[in-house]
């Protein structure tokens, strides 16, 4: 992410981002969630001593690598707050799932003997910019759920597109791998907020990929690849730790 576009962003669409709680009341809240397609699970098990990885990285690689990390972390930090905030389900389940995601950066980062940048208190972070993301975030979600469930949306907009930047810009294998199941993750879970949204009667309108990207995102919940189903993630039917891709993402 360039956390200084992302501010830019948020600055001219913020009232994009910040909406007035629905008059009506919200019913059925945990029988609509059941419904969403969100996967999560505790994740711990499958992370265990770090691996060693033998490719190069350029120094690119490595930048989105620290980047990355501290991204995923935003995501999971943020719904985290959400949830103890409005006890609404679909944030404890993919703030897990964020979790998982940085876990998989963490695994690069140590396999390749770098230095990890995340910190471990929630909203703080070694990139001054994401301090400020946070607390940008976390006040515009405050202001209604619907307004929470948008900044959502709106976080994982930016995950899609800056993973798919990230994605054209590496060749490394690992990275890759990686990448392209943090890119599955993300389009299932803007998915999910936006479904969630429209039985709350909301519509989202993106305002960082494309409004066609983000139909088609919407419209396509499956994939192409044979190997991986919506919300786990397999690689040519491993799912070992060392490969980053980890359970339930």
């Amino acid at each position: 992410m360039k956390t200084k576009s992302i501010l830019t962003v948020i600055a001219i669409t913020g009232a994009a981002l910040i909406f007035a709680s629905c008059s009506e009341t919200i019913n059925g809240v945990e029988d609509m969630l059941a419904s969403a397609e969100v996967k999560s699970s505790e994740t711990e098990a499958y992370y265990g001593d770090s691996c060693t990885f033998s490719g190069v990285l350029t120094e690119a690689e490595i930048d989105g690598l620290m980047e990355m990390r501290e991204e995923e972390k935003l995501a999971h930090d943020v719904y985290t707050f959400f949830y103890e905030k409005y006890n609404y389900l679909i944030f404890n389940n993919i703030s897990k799932s964020e979790q998982a995601h940085s876990n998989a950066v963490s695994k690069l980062i140590n396999g390749y003997g770098l230095e990890d940048p995340a910190l471990t208190e929630p909203g703080k972070f070694t990139n001054p910019d994401f301090n400020d993301l946070y607390t940008t975030l976390t006040e515009q979600g405050s202001e209604s759920l619907e307004a929470a469930l948008k900044v959502g949306a709106f976080i994982e907009e930016y995950d899609i597109n800056d993973l798919q930047n990230l994605l054209e810009e590496t060749q490394n294998e690992d990275v890759t791998r990686v990448y392209s199941n943090l890119l599955r993750g993300s389009k299932n879970h803007i998915r999910a907020f936006t479904n969630v949204l429209s039985r709350l009667g909301e519509a989202y309108t993106p305002t960082v990929i494309s409004a066609d990207e983000y139909q088609d995102i919407i419209e396509n919940s499956s994939t192409s690849d044979s190997d991986w189903t919506p919300g786990y993630y397999y690689n040519s039917g491993d799912s070992t730790n060392c490969d980053g891709t980890g359970p339930n993402f």
